[in-house]
C-alpha cells in the first residue's frame, strides 16, 4: 500500500514539484520514497512506499520493466502475484527467460513484467487485487492511469495551471504552487445530498476521480489540453476512457445463471470467500482483522482463523456511552473463535478530538460520521499490525442495508394506490410531528430510534413518487423534497445508475447501485483515508471479484428472508459461530453526533453556521440551513446527517481559505 503522484508538464519538468507532491503522502508510505522523470517527455512519477510484500530495496518504486519499455508507480496489492509469476515463467516470457532473472519477490515487479509480456488489459483481467496504477509506455509515449474493480484505492487526476496531474489524494495536487482550481458548485450540491462527492467529480473544478475498473489513456499532447468535464468512455481518441471489467455485466450474468440450491450456493460462497481470505492474509508483515461483532467482520474473522496457521489478531473499540457500545458482541465472537483479541475503550472526549482532524484526513468534504470510529480502530490496530482485514462490501453484495428490502416493500404497497390518494395521505403524514414517529420507534434499541423519522420521510416521499427509482433516491437524499441548501444549485439525485435490464428485481437493482456508487465513494473512501492516515493497510476479502461473481449468482430469496438480509452469509457464519450470538438488530458503526450537536459540539456548530458567515461565504442559503439547525436543536426533527454534511464542508473550508478562491 502506497501513495502515488505525478504530472505531465507544459514546460521543463521541475523535479522539485514531484518531491513536493510526494511529501504530502508520507502517511500513505512512510518506509521509502522515489521519483522518476523523463525530461524530454516532461513526465514524472513520485512514490511513497508502505512496505508490505518484499521489504527489501528490490521493491523500490517507481519501477522500470526489465525490457525498459514500462515505468510504473503502483499503490495496492496483487494477491495472486505468485501465481502470475509462475505463469510468466512457465510461458517463457518473463525476465528469467531473458536471462535477467527476478530482482526480488514484490508484486509490483510481477505486475510490470506481466504488463511487458501480456499487455495491460490482459494483465488486469488476470490480476486479483486492489490498486491504483500510473504507467508510462516509453515506446508509444502514452500515459495510462488504472483503478481496481471496485475502487478500493483512490486516484485523482486533472489539470493545474495547464499541467496534467494525478495523485492518490487531493493534498498532493493542492500542494502545487500553481493550484488555483475553484470549488465546484455542482459537486457541492451533490455532496450535501449524499454526504460525499460522487465520482467522477471532485470538490474542485478541473480535478476528477478515476472511476473503478477504468483505464484512462492519454497521449502527451492530449494530457496538456485541459478538460472542463470528466472524460467519458469512448468519447475521444487522444483521451481514452475504457472499462476492463463491468460489475453490471457480472450481476446480469448472475441473474441469468443463478445457483438455486441453498447447499450449492453455500459451498460456492464458502470456497470463494475462503480463497479470498487466504490470499489476502499473505504479507511479509503482521496481518490482523477488524472485529465489530457483526455478521460481516465475524465471517471474515471466522474464515481467517480457520485457515491461518497462526493465531489471528483481532481489534475492536468499545465506547464509553453504553448505548453505542457493542464491544461485548465482538468479545464473545473472539472468545468463541479463539483469536488474540485487543479492545480499546474510546472516551467521548477522545472521539470528539478526532473531529478537527477529519478535513485534513479526507481532503475534500466527507460526511459519513462513522469516519470517526473507523479512524479510531485503525489507529488502535496500527499499534500492533501493519495490515488489517475488514468486513466491508458484505452489505452491498448480500442485501445488508434496510433500504434493500424496506424501500421495495414500501413502494410495492403504495404503488397500487392512485397517486392523488397517496399525495393526500402524504400531506396528512407530513403534519404528524416527528417526535411521535420517534415514540412509535421507541421499541427499538436507543441507537436505532432515528428510524422513526426515516419512516416518516420515506412515507412522505413515496406518496409523491412516480417510480421506485424516486423512492430509492429519497432514501439516499438528506434534502429530498426540499430546496437545496447550496445557493445556485437546483439539482437532484436523478439519473442514478439502476439499469440492469428488464426484469431485474428492485432490491437487486439498488444493491447494484450501492456497489458502484455508495461503496467506492463513501465506504471505501472512508476506510482508505482513515487507515492510511495512520499508515495501516486494509484489505477487503468480500471485494475479491471472484466472490462478487459468486454472490451475483445467489438468488434474492437466499439473501433476504422476511425482514432480514444476508441470509446465506449468516448460514456460512453459523458454521463457525453460534447463531444466538447474532440474535440482535443490525447496527452501524455509529457515534451520537446528533446529540453532541445539541450539547458539547453546539458552540462549534453555531460558529460554523452563523448566518452572517454563511451569507458572506456564498455557498449556503443561510435561511434554509438555519431552519434545519433550529428544528434539530428543538427536537422537532432529527437532521443529524443533513447538518453534518454542511458542518463538514464548513470545517473543510476553514483549512482551504488561503489556497482556494471562494468565488465560483
Amino acid at each position: 500500500m502506497c501513495g502515488i503522484a505525478g504530472l505531465v508538464s507544459r514546460d521543463r519538468l521541475d523535479e522539485s514539484l514531484l518531491r513536493l507532491m510526494t511529501a504530502q503522502l508520507v502517511h500513505r508510505g512512510p518506509d521509502d520514497d522515489g521519483i522518476w522523470w523523463d525530461s524530454e517527455a516532461r513526465i514524472g512519477f513520485g512514490h511513497r512506499r508502505l512496505s508490505i510484500v518484499d521489504l527489501s530495496a528490490a521493491g523500490h518504486q517507481p519501477m522500470t520493466s526489465s525490457d525498459g519499455r514500462w515505468i510504473i508507480s503502483f499503490n495496492g496489492e496483487i494477491y495472486n502475484h505468485v501465481d502470475l509469476r509462475k505463469q510468466l515463467d512457465a510461458s517463457g516470457q518473463g525476465p528469467v527467460a531473458r536471462g535477467d532473472g527476478w530482482r526480488g519477490h514484490s508484486d509490483t515487479e510481477t505486475l510490470i513484467e506481466c504488463i511487458a509480456a501480456w499487455g495491460l488489459e490482459r494483465t488486469l483481467e488476470n490480476a486479483v487485487g486492489m490498486f491504483a496504477i500510473s504507467l508510462w509506455d516509453a515506446r508509444e509515449r502514452e500515459l495510462h492511469l488504472v483503478r481496481d474493480r471496485f475502487g478500493e484505492k483512490p486516484l485523482y487526476f486533472g489539470w493545474v495551471g495547464g499541467d496534467f496531474v494525478f495523485a492518490s489524494e487531493l493534498k498532493a495536487i493542492r500542494a502545487l504552487p500553481a493550484f488555483d482550481n475553484r470549488i465546484c458548485r455542482r459537486a457541492l450540491g451533490l455532496y450535501t445530498r449524499l454526504g460525499y462527492v460522487p465520482a467522477p467529480r471532485s470538490i474542485f473544478q478541473g480535478i476528477f476521480k478515476l472511476e473503478p475498473a477504468s483505464i484512462l489513456s492519454l497521449t502527451l499532447e492530449a494530457a496538456l489540453r485541459p478538460l472542463a468535464e470528466p472524460p467519458r468512455e469512448g468519447e475521444r481518441e487522444s483521451v481514452r476512457l475504457a472499462r476492463y471489467w463491468s460489475y453490471r455485466n457480472v450481476v446480469r450474468r448472475g441473474l441469468a445463471n443463478p445457483i438455486r440450491a441453498e447447499a450449492d450456493a453455500l459451498e460456492a460462497l464458502d470456497g470463494a470467500l475462503s480463497g479470498a481470505v487466504r490470499g489476502q492474509s499473505v504479507a511479509d508483515v503482521p496481518v490482523g482483522a477488524f472485529l465489530s461483532g457483526g455478521i460481516d467482520s465475524s465471517t471474515i474473522c471466522a474464515l481467517y482463523e480457520r485457515h491461518s496457521p497462526r493465531k489471528v489478531h483481532t481489534f475492536s473499540i468499545a465506547f464509553e456511552e453504553a448505548r453505542f457500545n457493542e464491544a461485548d458482541y465482538a468479545r464473545e465472537v473472539a472468545a468463541h473463535l479463539g483469536t488474540v483479541h485487543s479492545e480499546h475503550l474510546v472516551t467521548v472526549r477522545e472521539a470528539r478530538e478526532v473531529i478537527p482532524l477529519l478535513p485534513a484526513i479526507h481532503d475534500e468534504p466527507f460526511a459519513d460520521s462513522s469516519q470517526i470510529p473507523t479512524f479510531l480502530v485503525s489507529r488502535f490496530a496500527r499499534g500492533e499490525v501493519k495490515v488489517a482485514m475488514t468486513g466491508d462490501g458484505g452489505d452491498e453484495l448480500f442485501a445488508g442495508y434496510n433500504r434493500h428490502f424496506q424501500a421495495p416493500r414500501l413502494w410495492g404497497r403504495l404503488r397500487r394506490v392512485p397517486k392523488p390518494i397517496r399525495a393526500a395521505a402524504g400531506a396528512s403524514l407530513g403534519l404528524v410531528p416527528e417526535r411521535l414517529w420517534q415514540q412509535a420507534a421507541g421499541m427499538l434499541p436507543p441507537r436505532h430510534r432515528h428510524l422513526g423519522g426515516k419512516a416518516n420521510k420515506a412515507l412522505r416521499v413515496a406518496s409523491h413518487a412516480d417510480s421506485f427509482d424516486d423512492v430509492y433516491a429519497a432514501f439516499l437524499d438528506e434534502w429530498s423534497g426540499e430546496a437545496s441548501p447550496v445557493r445556485g444549485f437546483a439539482g437532484t439525485l436523478s439519473g442514478l445508475d439502476l439499469d440492469l435490464g428488464e426484469g431485474a428485481p428492485d432490491p437487486v437493482r439498488i444493491m447494484y447501485c450501492d456497489a458502484v456508487s455508495y461503496l467506492p465513494d463513501d465506504i471505501l473512501c472512508k476506510v482508505d483515508r482513515a487507515s492510511m492516515a495512520v499508515s495501516l493497510e486494509t484489505r477487503v476479502p468480500f471485494l475479491d471479484h471472484r466472490v462478487a461473481e459468486v454472490a451475483a449468482r445467489i438468488p434474492l430469496d437466499l439473501k433476504v428472508r422476511g425482514s432480514q438480509g444476508k441470509y446465506i452469509l449468516r448460514k456460512l457464519l453459523y458454521r463457525h459461530v453460534p447463531e444466538q450470538l447474532f440474535d440482535r438488530p443490525k447496527a452501524g458503526f455509529a457515534v451520537p453526533i446528533g446529540e453532541w450537536l445539541r450539547g458539547p459540539l453546539r458552540s462549534w456548530a453555531e460558529e460554523l453556521l452563523d448566518p452572517a458567515r454563511l451569507a458572506g461565504e456564498g455557498w449556503f442559503d443561510a435561511t434554509i440551513v438555519r431552519r434545519r439547525w433550529e428544528d434539530h436543536l428543538s427536537g422537532r426533527r432529527d437532521s443529524t446527517d443533513a447538518l453534518w454534511s454542511v458542518l463538514m464542508f464548513q470545517a473543510w473550508l476553514v483549512g482551504q481559505r488561503e489556497k482556494v478562491p471562494l468565488a465560483a
